[in-house]
């Protein structure tokens, strides 16, 4: 093997080590998603489970930007049942809000406080939290729209209204039964029962 093909293997091999370790940036699209499963999806690209590399001692984690928080989902009535605690460390300083109420008040804080309960409790989780960009809506800044390397799939297909469906797809749908249908015709003479 010459010295110009061991250069060439050594720069090769040395631009894939430098891909490995570079920052990703991932977007999800939480519209009609439950917070728990986004912070999940979050929490893995943050931390880098995702990589072959991953050490929980190294930082080599990627960015993630969330989008549509506004719109989130819960199930049944988490709306008005789940509730968020917080206290100040003063004396009466303890406070809770509902789900629905700390949603009204801050679209991102729910996905937020999701997130970062789901990273872990080391040193590493303020700098992971960096790398976590929550808007409300689907509109991005430039400089972050033209960093996204991939957008990942949600966590649950979303239905679709019966309204959105075309006639061919209706008409298309597997019939589970039919309607009965009366084919006989019903005398109207009155029956008399011998005893």
């Amino acid at each position: 093997m010459s010295s110009m093909e061991k250069t060439y293997c050594h720069i090769k091999y040395r631009s894939l080590q430098w891909a490995t370790f570079a920052r990703s940036w991932f977007l999800i699209d939480a519209r009609m998603q439950p917070p728990g499963k986004v912070a999940t999806m979050c929490s893995i690209r943050l931390q880098g489970k995702h990589k072959p590399i991953y050490h929980a001692l190294s930082d080599i984690g990627d960015h993630v930007v969330v989008i549509n928080t506004k719109h989130i989902a819960f199930s049944g009535n988490k709306w008005e049942q789940k509730v968020y605690s917080s206290h100040t460390g003063y004396p009466g300083g303890f406070k809770q809000v509902t789900a629905a109420q700390l949603h009204h008040k801050d679209p991102k804080a729910i996905v937020k406080l999701a997130v970062y309960g789901m990273l872990p409790r080391n040193l590493h989780r303020r700098t992971m939290m960096q790398r976590l960009h929550i808007f409300p809506e689907d509109e991005l800044p430039d400089n972050i729209r033209a960093n996204l390397t991939e957008e990942l799939p949600q966590a649950r297909e979303i239905p679709r209204k019966l309204s959105e469906y075309t006639q061919e797809e209706i008409d298309a749908f597997p019939k589970l039964w039919t309607p009965y249908v009366e084919t006989h015709t019903v005398c109207s003479q009155t029956h008399t029962v011998l005893a």
